[in-house]
């Protein structure tokens, strides 16, 4: 089975003991970002 999109992005993200802040600051992109893609809403 396929983990989807939002789950692998919590897992890894998780596993490597980050916040989502501390993500959106390494991706370039705003926590709310992070917080909508691990949720599903958004994809973009």
């Amino acid at each position: 089975m396929n983990m989807k999109f939002a789950e692998k992005l919590t897992a890894l993200r998780k596993g490597r003991e980050l916040t989502q802040e501390q993500l959106a600051e390494q991706l370039n992109v705003s926590r709310q970002s992070i917080s909508k893609w691990e949720s599903g809403v958004s994809h973009n």
